[in-house]
């Protein structure tokens, strides 16, 4: 390794400085780079598009995060076993054969292991890619298995009988073994012989039951009658509920081996036992599909290194892939279509209620999806980055890609409000103005259908006699009315004679001053919320620690969600047969209406 300090390169991007890694010097020296400097400092293995296979490799204890350490590490392995570590900055499918360094013991091996794998592939382009090297596992089992199935040619002194031989064998090698130790004991002590058999009231309690052959009281009991120096009978004189084993045993294995007989002597069993001991070794020795023969790990971890460390470092130690806009970050994990946008953040999540908890302190508006595709169900969260929330609301649907195309039924569940743009927080006092009013209307109309139905109903009842004529009511009602109008005649005087007074270039101003009273709070207020964007709660509330405060302001927002725009050469009608009626002559009779009361003031209230 070069002694010399690496002079780093840093790039701006999201508010902060990121290290530039483009070359494999670069990458191999990720272990010198102070780490409060690093975006990332521990990532999830799930959850991500990126290789998984790689990731477990890079996860040393298995955890489930990659963390920083872990991941310096993979790049000083890799450097250490390439002789050529340029090929890490390469792009390459996986690593040459040239390229890996066989000067001590594990490179040797990982270098026969690839000689070998291009020789099962007939290839002599030396390139030893990702593909590959996973199915070399399974071709060395493939071999390991062949050998294995030809060694066990010799180790069957039955030859095809041995497999039904030795299944026969283990079904009542325990018990034999142990009627044979009960006769040594026997011989040791002729007091025990009576101890080893059954005892009277043993067989006296079985009497009194309802017996068969098969049960486990009987087979308890030993295999036959133990007598010092005996040898066990074969057929007669046998426990009832081993006996069909015992005939197998004697059938498939005793008779095959030792010749016909009906009685098996303490030297006749270890000699059945010696004959197919070669079998049951053989048997145990059958190779590990998961075992990989030396080497072979090796270079499957070499291979996939060469091929996505550096990208990794990339969405890791800094957030290229996500800033540069060239191809998507890691943590990206599909495109959602919905509301005439395309929201390009989306990140996978398990629990929405949980990840929302602290997601919300990103200050981005997130929807969250159940999405479907068969029987498979997902949920991600979607950042809306501009446009308008207007449409968005629990239960609207929409359509998710992931990042290998397939589709995917939306449903929004969940909806985190932030401001989305500067023009959305614009528009929003006359928004909730219209709504309000709106509201209100259909309040009104509402209690006045009512009181219609109701008057109706009383009318029904007392039908012939209708009430009488309340003049003074009525002209409480008309007088009220004129009062109401003649209040709002004299404000809009006011008003409209203010402005007449006013210099011609003066209006606009004053129409200014009144749209930033009204929006100006709203605006600034959305504006500091949209400067504080901020990627790493959204992250964070997925497993990540990042390192760094990741913005996301509003010029960089609006490339993550794009809205549906006309192409370019594209042809447009602008006729619609079914638009509303136009309510032109309602603006031309308003403005008209101002233009004469500005000329009746200036004519009457001037002269006066």
């Amino acid at each position: 390794m070069n002694s010399t300090p690496h002079t780093w390169r840093f790039f701006r991007a999201g508010g902060f400085d990121q290290a530039r890694l483009d070359t494999a010097d670069d990458l191999l020296a990720i272990g010198e780079l102070d780490q409060k400097l690093w975006v990332a400092l521990s990532c999830p293995v799930h959850g991500i598009e990126f290789d998984a296979r790689t990731l477990a490799l890079v996860d040393g204890d298995g955890d489930g995060h990659v963390r920083a350490p872990e991941l310096i590490a993979a790049v000083r392995w890799a450097g250490e076993r390439l002789a050529r570590p340029a090929v890490l900055a390469e792009e390459l499918p996986g690593v040459p054969l040239a390229a890996i360094r066989d000067d001590d013991d594990e490179g040797a091996a990982i270098a026969t292991a690839a000689r070998e794998l291009l020789a099962d592939l007939g290839r002599d382009d030396g390139m030893i890619d990702v593909a590959a090297t996973s199915a070399a596992q399974a071709r060395q089992a493939e071999r390991a298995l062949v050998d294995w199935q030809a060694a066990g040619a010799v180790a069957s002194p039955l030859g095809d009988a041995t497999a039904a031989a030795h299944d026969a064998l283990q079904a009542v090698a325990d018990k034999i073994d142990d009627w044979f130790v009960r006769g040594r004991l026997a011989a040791f002590d002729e007091r025990a012989a009576a101890a080893l058999n059954p005892a009277e009231a043993t067989l006296a309690a079985l009497a009194g039951a309802t017996l068969k052959v098969d049960a486990d009281d009987i087979a308890a009991l030993p295999l036959a009658r133990v007598e010092a120096g005996a040898a066990l009978p074969l057929a007669a004189g046998l426990n009832p509920a081993w006996a069909a084993r015992m005939e197998a045993f004697r059938d498939q294995v005793a008779i095959p081996l030792l010749g016909a007989r009906d009685a098996l002597s303490a030297a006749d069993w270890q000699a059945v036992r010696e004959r197919m001991a070669p079998y049951a070794a053989w048997l145990a020795g059958r190779p590990d599909p998961a075992a990989a023969g030396a080497g072979v790990l090796e270079l499957e971890r070499l291979a996939r290194y060469v091929r996505d460390l550096l990208r990794l470092a990339n969405n890791y130690v800094a957030f290229r892939d996500f800033y540069a806009r060239q191809g998507k970050a890691t943590f990206q994990v599909g495109t959602l279509y919905l509301d005439g946008r395309a929201c390009e953040l989306c990140v996978a999540v398990s629990d929405a209620a949980r990840h929302a908890a602290l997601a919300g302190l990103a200050r981005l508006y997130l929807a969250y999806c159940d999405c479907r595709r068969g029987d498979a169900r997902m949920t991600v969260a979607a950042a809306f980055t501009a446009g308008d929330a207007d449409q968005l609301m629990v239960g609207r649907n929409g359509v998710f890609y992931d990042r290998q195309g397939r589709d995917w039924d939306a449903t929004i569940v969940r909806l985190v409000d932030h401001p989305i743009s500067l023009r959305q927080a614009f528009w929003s006092p006359y928004r909730r103005l219209g709504r309000f009013i709106g509201e209100q209307v259909q309040k009104f109309a509402t209690r006045k259908d009512a009181e219609a139905g109701d008057r109706l109903a009383a009318g029904a009842v007392t039908a012939g006699t209708p009430p009488p004529f309340d003049v003074g009511k009525f002209a409480g009602i008309f007088a009220a009315i004129g009062l109401a109008l003649g209040a709002l005649g004299t404000a809009l005087a006011s008003a409209l004679g203010g402005l007449v007074a006013l210099a011609w270039w003066q209006l606009p101003l004053v129409l200014l001053g009144v749209m930033l009273l009204v929006s100006g709070p709203a605006v600034l207020l959305a504006w500091l919320k949209l400067r504080s964007r901020n990627l790493g709660p959204l992250l964070d509330a997925n497993g990540w620690a990042v390192n760094a405060r990741a913005r996301i302001n509003i010029p960089f927002g609006r490339t993550l969600t794009q809205a549906a725009v006309l192409p370019a050469d594209a042809e447009r009608s602008l006729v619609d047969p079914y638009a509303d009626r136009s309510m032109t002559w309602l603006w031309f009779a308003l403005l008209a209406g101002l233009v004469i009361g500005a000329v009746a003031w200036l004519v009457w209230g001037g002269g006066a």
